[in-house]
């Protein structure tokens, strides 16, 4: 697999966690810092809320109603011009079950 120079890689993070989240992102700038290349930090970007409303009561009391809501956090970090090293590097990490990873070369 060859890499010409001016590329990048863009790694999209996704979790209902954040704590998961910037645990696995600092990871991913270690690697990227271990092996000379370089990086644009994490980009954190909006929080996305979906709320629920579930009826209490299905047949009595329409008006009592309870609200949940899921946050999903997504981070983005850029590695510009990786070498062959880094992407065995990115490939062998060891991420959290609950992030969810989408990378673009």
């Amino acid at each position: 697999m060859k890499i010409t120079e001016g590329n990048k890689i863009r790694i999209k993070l996704r979790s209902y966690t954040h704590y998961l989240l910037t645990e696995s992102c600092k990871t991913i700038i270690n690697t990227a810092k271990t092996t000379n290349t370089k990086s644009s930090g994490t980009i954190t970007l909006p929080t996305k809320r979906k709320i629920y409303c579930v009826l209490r009561s299905p047949h009595v009391d329409k008006d009592s109603r309870e609200h949940f809501e899921i946050k999903s956090h997504t981070r983005i970090i850029d590695i510009y011009e990786p070498s062959s090293q880094t992407i065995d590097y990115l490939m062998k990490l060891n991420i959290p079950a609950g992030v969810d990873i989408e990378i673009k070369l």
